[in-house]
């Protein structure tokens, strides 16, 4: 009897995309990593090393990614990327946290960042309904993350972010070290987005789905997985605020950064299913937070199971 070959080759697309995605982890970790560390060294307050290189830096494999899409013509899976992981951030990985321990958050933390991150979410989607994302758009979104990330670091003056930030790395740690973080975590990202695309793009086309639909599942689901683990250290430590906080601000790094970056790079076209179905899904989810943190003060178990269900549901939806 042979072996079917759609079947091997399916299999082969899954192993690539696989290593594709344990190397976006991976040089995910490692680049912030050794930021965190050059920046510490150099004498960088902790504050502005948490809300700089560790709140953007989960988000650098979906930069990858949606670049590496972009760039190979594979707009729909950027889109999908950018988009189902903003879905994923708050339907998954914030309520897997909430499941795990009740998360009390002070609304007044996170109140102005959630407020511009479901202001974006509302212009991408009129920008979806204009038809084009242009580099003029892409220059005011990159400007105004700029202009938020500045006004952060002046407005704060106290954040624990984890343990390297917290003063356990020596300030002599060799600089060779440190590069060697940096470069290595780098490369891996740029493999692993190449690996990861073309695993991606096989899969969808076995499976005879939509590249949308991939970016919006698959590749969504694994490049939030950094800001699942950086989650669930964070509800050990019960750091409920920085949870959330980091959330919403990959969730605002991703539309003003790596949705407008690749923009900048190549403009694209935005409509159809999205305008339907997931933009207003990604606005939902994000306009939820609000009234329950300003009136609750707090994500508990019952809302979880909430979050986790609609999530469910809209992934169930989609395939």
């Amino acid at each position: 009897m042979h072996a079917d070959p759609n079947f091997a080759n399916l299999t082969l697309s899954m192993l690539a995309l696989l290593a594709g995605l344990t190397l976006l982890v991976a040089g995910g970790e490692s680049l912030v990593a050794g930021a965190s560390r050059f920046a510490l060294r150099h004498g960088m307050r902790p504050m502005v090393v948490g809300l700089t290189i560790v709140a953007f830096g989960t988000s650098t494999p979906e930069l990858f990614v949606s670049l590496n899409a972009a760039l190979h013509d594979h707009v729909d899976i950027m889109i999908g990327n950018v988009v189902g992981s903003n879905i994923a951030n708050i339907g998954l990985v914030l309520a897997i946290s909430a499941l795990c321990r009740s998360l009390p958050v002070r609304f007044e933390s996170i109140r102005r960042e959630l407020f511009l991150v479901i202001l974006v979410s509302v212009l991408v989607y009129l920008i979806a309904w204009h038809g084009v994302f242009s580099r003029i758009l892409a220059v005011l979104f990159i400007a105004g993350l700029v202009w938020y990330t500045i006004s952060a670091c002046r407005g704060r003056n106290n954040i624990v972010v984890n343990d390297l930030l917290a003063g356990k790395v020596a300030r002599n740690e060799p600089q060779i070290k440190i590069f060697a973080l940096q470069i290595g975590g780098l490369l891996l990202l740029a493999f692993g987005s190449d690996l990861f695309i073309d695993g991606a793009v096989d899969v969808a086309r076995h499976l005879k789905v939509s590249e949308l639909v991939v970016g919006l599942t698959v590749a969504a689901i694994g490049t939030s997985l950094p800001e699942l683990a950086s989650s669930l250290s964070a509800v050990r430590r019960r750091e409920s605020d920085i949870l959330v906080g980091n959330i919403i601000g990959s969730n605002m790094f991703n539309l003003m950064m790596v949705m407008a970056g690749t923009a900048m790079i190549t403009p694209f076209r935005m409509g159809g299913e999205l305008l339907s179905r997931d933009l207003p899904v990604m606005i939902l989810f994000a306009a939820v937070l609000a009234p329950l943190l300003y009136f609750r003060h707090r994500l508990d178990r019952l809302t979880g199971l909430a979050l986790l269900a609609a999530y469910v549901l809209y992934v169930y939806c989609l395939v």
